[in-house]
């Protein structure tokens, strides 16, 4: 039953990187962008990320993979999931286009690097595509 539970809030994980991207993966200069997928076996879900542009972010300006702790990682996505929830929740005052879903990011459950990193990285690049700041203090230079 828990396994189930996570692979159902997993998949509305999912479904809101779905909504916050394009329904198109083609970029302006006709370029296909493969979608991130971020996938943990021993938890036993996947999320794909569909964003234009997130491939390159990830590929180009994230500072690679053992740059940050996974602790460091988990304490920021923390803070982060819980702005992007309070605002999913309060769509009277937040685009409900960008603030679909809220995501159920459990504190007590060990995701794994991958999937942090990934995370704080889609967070740092959404806050930059999006021009919105999720709180903490840490925003990059705006991304074309």
């Amino acid at each position: 039953m828990k396994l189930l539970k996570q692979i159902l809030v997993l998949l509305t994980f999912g479904i809101f990187f779905w909504a916050c991207g394009s329904t198109s993966l083609i970029k302006k200069n006709g370029d296909k962008e493969e979608p991130v997928v971020i996938a943990n076996d021993s938890l036993a879900y996947e999320i794909t990320i569909i964003d234009i542009g997130f491939t390159a972010f990830l590929n180009s300006i994230a500072q690679p993979e053992g740059f940050y702790s996974q602790n460091y990682l988990e304490t920021r996505n923390r803070v982060w999931v819980t702005t992007w929830n309070m605002r999913a929740l309060n769509l009277g005052q937040y685009s409900p286009i960008i603030y679909e879903n809220i995501i159920d990011y459990q504190q007590n459950v060990d995701y794994g690097y991958e999937v942090n990193y990934k995370l704080f990285n889609y967070f740092l690049f959404a806050q930059n595509k999006y021009e919105m700041n999720l709180g903490g203090g840490f925003q990059r230079n705006r991304i074309n």
